[in-house]
């Protein structure tokens, strides 16, 4: 999970660089990395493994310079290396990056063919040679940055320096926050607040799209169409936590926002962007012939595994159980030799989970953990642990880490069906791009925020909410339905759709919202249908699509919601994040604590 630094300074900024790395070092990297300019040219220091190995590189060959930019990388793929590490660099541009360039491969082409040497396997190496071709072309600094600006596709952070620019530095974001620090004559950008903490009081959190030109004496801001606009400069020194929150009003906003970002992160560590494939760690190859899974798991994570049952099942072909983990070790179920037993855990440490997963391996299972904490006892328990890679998760309602677990739940599937041979080479290569497109329609769902806000007005006045969805989407469905309950205290209840006719259908009046998982999948038609069976009688439908199923639905009595189209493989994880800010929004209109709901705890350590 990458970390930005840039300094515009007074004086030599490297110790300052460093210092902000060491913040932001929770994030988890396997290699860092300094730019600074010096006599007009771009220096840089590059280690792989911590950041003491980049330390002792600066002590034995330092360096200076008043202007420059520092990251901590997590490997895309490979073995991590210096040669990977950020910054990457250009004899005129140096750029850090966090996010996945989605179009990579298509520019490299582009690039290469014009004459230009890439030297490394990264996503982030055409954007410095992007932002060099134009700057060959005659253009200044910021026109060739918003030229390269307008080719990328994915989510990014980025930091950029150039040569014989002593007062500029550029920052950009797209679906990964930056923000940006003011300073009395030096300026500063951060991946988040808690970076700039000691440089600076004063912090701009830069908006989707937006882009800055800073110099010494402050910062211009600009939008992703090239205008100038202004964002407002908080105050950190109002409370620490504030700077926790990333100048959020809650913590749970500020994780709804990290999604890009964190299933970004996720996915650099499980997909191999030039070959469209899965590599995952090394998994017993007992695991293609296994001959059921068992996924277990409590609350939120419960519902990662129920579309994790519908993924391996479909894909994969491999019979699955799924169970909550309050419940299964009790019905002492006899678990065939040679099984897999999953485990899927924000904290690792919920003591539900953590008994199940010693009846399993008692059972002789082969255990594999999906965790947020890979110190955690269940991640030390496990045979294999996935690792999601979230980050700090504050709010006790899950949001990150749902979202991180179905990703890595996505690539487990792949993986297993490619052992099993149940999918092709080209299968594993289509849903793999599907992937990598989440957090960049990730950032584009979150431009829904106030659509959601205002609907979450008559959703906060109603008694009763009821959330309906078919396959996979039933799955989010029932998530919709408990963060509703867990924050805002409505009664709220999930159903598949195709179960509406066998009792909750009595409860459906005018009072009644009624919110529809519905993206254009297999199943699209069958659920249109249940929709117009709640439009008959009286129910208020929240529907949840994609521009073409909202045009199949037709001239309907709902207020519609248009997300992107993505592949319905991917769909349960975009889906999730409009009835996250739904039940976000009621929340607060209700006054419940959206961060430390009653009764509820984040890590759930007792039975």
């Amino acid at each position: 999970m990458c970390g930005i630094v840039g300094i515009i300074g007074k004086s030599d900024v490297a110790p300052s660089i460093m210092d902000g790395l060491k913040r932001l070092e929770y994030r988890g990297y396997d290699s860092a990395g300094i730019a600074t300019l010096v006599n007009g040219g771009i220096e840089r220091r590059r280690a792989e493994g911590k950041l003491t190995n980049l330390q002792t590189l600066l002590a034995e060959n330092p360096v200076r310079g008043r202007i420059g930019i520092g990251h901590t990388r997590w490997a895309t793929h490979g073995i991590p290396n210096e040669n990977n590490a950020h910054p990457h660099a250009t004899d005129h541009v140096a750029v850090v990056h966090n996010g996945i360039i989605e179009n990579f491969v298509e520019l490299r082409a582009e690039l290469t063919d014009l004459g230009r040497h890439l030297e490394t396997d990264t996503d982030t190496e055409v954007i410095a040679h992007l932002i060099t071709r134009y700057l060959e072309d005659g253009q200044g600094p910021a026109e060739a940055t918003f030229s390269a600006l307008q080719r990328l596709e994915g989510a990014f952070a980025l930091g950029i320096i150039f040569a014989g620019e002593h007062d500029l530095m550029i920052g950009a974001r797209r679906g990964s926050p930056l923000a940006v620090g003011y300073g009395d004559g030096e300026m500063f950008i951060g991946s988040d607040a808690l970076a700039l903490a000691p440089l600076t009081q004063k912090i701009t959190y830069l908006e989707e799209g937006d882009w800055a030109v800073l110099t010494g004496a402050g910062a211009d801001v600009f939008d992703e169409d090239g205008n100038a606009v202004e964002r407002e400069i908080r105050s950190t020194a109002l409370s620490g936590a504030l700077i926790g929150k990333g100048g959020y009003r809650h913590f749970m906003l500020k994780e709804i926002y990290e999604q890009p970002q964190v299933i970004g992160d996720t996915l650099r560590s499980y997909i191999n962007p030039h070959s469209r494939s899965v590599t995952l760690p090394a998994l017993p190859g007992k695991i293609a012939i296994a001959p059921r899974f068992t996924l277990v798991a409590c609350g939120t994570a419960f519902y990662a595994c129920m579309v994790a049952k519908y993924w391996l099942e479909r894909i994969a072909r491999v019979p699955v159980e799924v169970d909550i983990a309050s419940e299964f070790r009790y019905r002492a179920a006899d678990m065939p030799a040679g099984g897999v037993a999953l485990f899927v855990s924000q904290s690792g440490e919920t003591a539900d989970t953590l008994a199940a997963l010693r009846y399993a391996r008692e059972q002789g299972q082969h255990i594999i953990s999906v965790a947020n904490v890979p110190e955690s006892t269940i991640a030390r328990e496990s045979d294999t642990v996935l690792a999601t890679y979230a980050g700090p998760e504050i709010g006790v309602a899950s949001t990150k880490a749902f979202t991180t677990q179905l990703t890595v739940l996505a690539c487990l599937t792949l993986a297993i069906g490619r052992a099993r041979g149940t999918i092709s080479p080209d299968d594993e290569a289509r849903l793999v791009g599907a992937l990598t497109e989440v957090p960049a329609r990730a950032a584009e769902v979150l431009n829904h925020d106030s659509r959601l806000r205002a609907l979450a007005h008559d959703v906060a006045e109603a008694r009763d909410v009821l959330y309906l969805g078919r396959g996979t989407s039933y799955a989010i469905a029932l998530e919709g339905a408990l963060k509703l309950k867990e924050i805002s205290y409505i009664h709220a209840e999930g159903y598949a759709a195709g179960e509406m006719k066998h009792g909750p259908i009595a409860l459906i009046d005018e009072t009644v919202p009624v919110i529809v998982i519905a993206p254009s999948d297999t199943l699209f038609e069958k659920t249109a249908s249940n929709v117009q069976e709640v439009i008959a009688r009286d129910g208020r439908v929240i529907f949840f699509g994609d521009d073409q199923g909202i045009g199949r639905l037709g001239d309907v009595r709902a207020t519609c919601i248009a997300l992107p189209e993505v592949d319905e493989f991917v769909a349960p994880i975009l889906y999730s994040i409009p009835v996250q800010l739904l039940a976000y929004h009621v929340a607060v209109i209700k006054g419940t604590d959206v961060d430390q709901p009653r009764n509820l705890a984040k890590s759930v350590t007792v039975e």
